[in-house]
């Protein structure tokens, strides 16, 4: 997975997006989302773009 564009702060409803690159090229657009914030716990939802990139030629 490439890394986030920067730090994802821990307040809930803050989202950033990253991408995951598999071996042959093609990628995916992943969103995480902060979903609720306890002291020093953060949790968070990762959802994935429904559709692939192909891997470029």
């Amino acid at each position: 997975m490439s890394p986030a564009p920067g730090d994802l702060v821990g307040k809930v409803g803050t989202t950033t997006r990253c991408t995951l690159t598999a071996g042959d090229g093609s990628s995916l657009g992943v969103t995480v989302t902060v979903s609720s914030v306890d002291g020093d716990r953060i949790d968070f939802d990762i959802e994935a773009d429904e559709t692939a990139s192909p891997a470029a030629d």
